[in-house]
This record gives structure tokens, C-alpha cells and sequence, in this order.
């Protein structure tokens, strides 16, 4: 009997489209190996969308994501030019994404930093620090914290301008992000790092009070404290210490970009943002609309997130497997795109397209 699922894309802005239209090439073929069927469904969201609707993410994609099993959500914004022309609350981040993420409660994000050791020659790190490869889930805390804290501007009695932000959490909040960290702990090592500042901020001390009582259900799972300044020093000087990290939002933010940084670009990072009932995925790099529409710009985080997709809301493991396999064997084989690579040295630069057809060959074989 042919299992169907339903999936809200939103392309989004820049580079979006063209590589969503090859992350969904993907599914196509799985759907031919196996019995399952993709109802992929487009709507519009981000910068995109308000132009064409008024609204950054509007009410159509609202009742999709609502009904939808998963989302596929590819990068958004434009450049600061045309961002200037949009209100500051419809503007992608502050209008789509941060109202998506409240809505469907997405409080988990999925960060995998992956670098196998065939494709060490991206990262900027040198060989011996790289080793045998880099293999790191940075899980984030993603609806709390300073991002969604109470937010306050204005003028002194003196005349000053200023700002006042409010860093909130609560106990439910911090515990929930916690239990996913320990079982995705769990699942792979059991070692988890526990990334704070409880020598500054009273919010990390609360998070740690929390974690020592969740640890308590997690006995197996070795925990390793390590204030977030020094975690930022780590991921550069021994990155291969690191097997799951747990962090609040803003942390998070920061870090995993450094992570993006340590492989050698965001544009090999994909990520999932899970929820109790619902989830998307997406690239974690933004939308370069300096070379959209060119056909340059690698699919690989795009179709990482489809694999994402596939293991975490779809429980299609091996075929996820499959997908990560297939997308590193053409970065093994020389193959790159020129956002990626200069090109020489053995290394064969491929457009968008030319990228996409090595992996659904590479796939094929391995379905």
C-alpha cells in the first residue's frame, strides 16, 4: 500500500527556487523506488511573497503549513536594496520566519556540522586538526530566549536613544530542549556538552539547575560543561571532541554558523526545526541573491534538509542514508560547485543542475 505524505514547499527568496527544484528531483525518484507518494505543494513566503501578496507570509501559507506533514523551506531575503522597500515588520525574518517558528512551535533545531574525511579539503582547518572527519549535532533552542523576549526602544529623560531586549525562559522550555539533546545523545555517543555562560547570565544557571534534574533520566549520557566563549575557541582548535551540543537560541545562532565556517561554508549545512506536531527543514545558509538565478549555487543543504526530512518526520532511515552517501560520493569524486570551490586541483566545477544529475545518478544506484 503506497504511503503518501504531504509537504508544504516554500521556495522562498534568491537561490530558493532553483535549489528546491532540484531537492524535489530527489523525492521524484525515491517515489519510483518505493512505495510512497509526495504531495508537494508550493506557496510563497519571504520577500517573495510580499511582493506578489502584500504579506511576507500569508494566510494561504499559513493553512498549508497547518495541514501540511512536513515543510521544505528554502533560504529568504533579498539584498539590503531591496529589503529597504519592504516595512520592517513584513521584512522575511521579523514577517515569515520568526512568526512560522511560533506557530508551529518549533522549539528544536537540528544543526548536523558533517564533514567526512573525503571532503576535509573545504574545511580551513588544517588536515591533523580535521583528522578522520568532523561529525557534530548543534541542537538549538529556537522560540525562546532574546529573539522573542520583550523588546522596548526610546529616549531617556537625558535624550538618549535607547534599546532594552528581555532574554526569557522558562523551566518548560529549557526542559524540553534538554530531553531532546539527551536522546539524541543517546542515539549516538553519549556525550553531550552542555554550552552556556552561567558565569555572566542567571538564565544559564537556571538551564543548568534544569539540565542536572534531566540528566538524572539519562544516566549513560556523559555530560561536559563548557561556557560558550570557549566553545567557540574548541570548534576551531579540536572540533572532533564534539559529538552532540545543547544550547540556548542565541548561542545557537552564533555558533553554528561557526560551525558552517569549520566545514567551509553554511552552503554544507542543512537543518531541521522540529516541533511536537509539526517541522520544517531548510539550508541554513541565506539566499545569495548576488548569483540567483545563475545556476551556480550547490544544492547540497537543500537536499540535505530533504534527507532530513526523510529520517525525522518520514522515518525513512535508510533512504536518508542514502541521500547523505550519494551527495558526499560527488564531492569525493572531485565534483564541486563554483560557490564552493575555484576550481584545479583535481576538482571539477559543476553548475547547479550538472551537481543535482550526479547525485540522482549516485542515488539510483543506491536505492
Amino acid at each position: 500500500m503506497t504511503q503518501t505524505y504531504k509537504i508544504a514547499v516554500l521556495a522562498g527568496d534568491g537561490i530558493g527556487p532553483e535549489i528546491t527544484e532540484q531537492a524535489l528531483r530527489v523525492l521524484k525518484l525515491i517515489e519510483q523506488k518505493r512505495e510512497v507518494e509526495f504531495d508537494c505543494i508550493d506557496a510563497p513566503f519571504g520577500a517573495s511573497a510580499y511582493f506578489s501578496h502584500g504579506k511576507s507570509f500569508p494566510e494561504e501559507t499559513k493553512e498549508l503549513c497547518d495541514t501540511a506533514d512536513a515543510i521544505l523551506k528554502g533560504p529568504i531575503g533579498l539584498s539590503h536594496e531591496e529589503s529597504e522597500k519592504i516595512p520592517v515588520d513584513e521584512r522575511p525574518e521579523r514577517g515569515a520566519l520568526l512568526p512560522m517558528r511560533r506557530r508551529l512551535n518549533t522549539y528544536a533545531n537540528f544543526r548536523p556540522i558533517s564533514l567526512p574525511a573525503g571532503m576535509a579539503h573545504f574545511s580551513p582547518l588544517k588536515k591533523e586538526v580535521v583528522g578522520e572527519g568532523i561529525d557534530i549535532m548543534l541542537i538549538r533552542e529556537l522560540i525562546g530566549g532574546l529573539y522573542f523576549g520583550g523588546k522596548e526602544n526610546g529616549t531617556t529623560e537625558s535624550g538618549l536613544r535607547y534599546v532594552k531586549e528581555t532574554l526569557e525562559y522558562d523551566e518548560g522550555q529549557i526542559r524540553q530542549i534538554l530531553v531532546v539533546a539527551f536522546k539524541e545523545s543517546m542515539k549516538r555517543k553519549k556525550v553531550l556538552h552542555n554550552i552556556h555562560k552561567s558565569n555572566v547570565l542567571i538564565s544559564s544557571v537556571l538551564w543548568n539547575e534544569v539540565l542536572e534534574e534531566v540528566a538524572k533520566d539519562f544516566p549513560e549520557v556523559k555530560v561536559i560543561h563548557m561556557l560558550v566563549d570557549a566553545a567557540a575557541t574548541h570548534l576551531c582548535l579540536n572540533p572532533t571532541q564534539f559529538d552532540v551540543m545543547v544550547m540556548e537560541n542565541m548561542f545557537g545562532d552564533i555558533l553554528s554558523d561557526q560551525g558552517g565556517g569549520i566545514l567551509g561554508s553554511l552552503g554544507l549545512m542543512p537543518s531541521a526545526c522540529m516541533g511536537p506536531d509539526k517541522a520544517y527543514y531548510e539550508p541554513s545558509h541565506g539566499s545569495a541573491p548576488d548569483i540567483a538565478g545563475q545556476n551556480k549555487a550547490n544544492p547540497y543543504s537543500m537536499i540535505g534538509s530533504v534527507a532530513l526530512m526523510l529520517d525525522m518526520s518520514f522515518g525513512m532511515e535508510n533512504e536518508a542514508k542514502a541521500v547523505w552517501q550519494a551527495m558526499q560520493s560527488v564531492f569525493e569524486s572531485g565534483f564541486s560547485t563554483s560557490d564552493l570551490s575555484k576550481g584545479g586541483d583535481g576538482i571539477v566545477l559543476l553548475s547547479t543542475t550538472e551537481f543535482a544529475d550526479k547525485v540522482i545518478s549516485a542515488l539510483e544506484e543506491l536505492l
